[in-house]
């Protein structure tokens, strides 16, 4: 499970750069800690699917992008 908390951190670091947005404003914007926003983006934790979709809607993207 580990390997799948990284591989979800790489896609959301990717799509987060591809839209040019920086780890603290995806964080202000989805209501996150932006330390919480660079675990994530490191595969330290599990997020909640609610956090997941926070994120996509955050990046205008569907949530589909963000899984590995």
């Amino acid at each position: 499970m580990k390997d799948l908390a990284k591989q979800f951190g790489r896609k959301l670091r990717e799509v987060r750069k591809l839209k040019g947005m920086s780890q603290d404003r995806l964080a202000l914007s989805a209501d996150i800690d932006r330390s919480y926003v660079g675990r994530i983006e490191r595969g330290e934790v599990n997020i909640t699917l609610e956090k997941v979709y926070q994120l996509a809607k955050v990046l205008g993207c569907d949530i589909k992008d963000l899984l590995p």
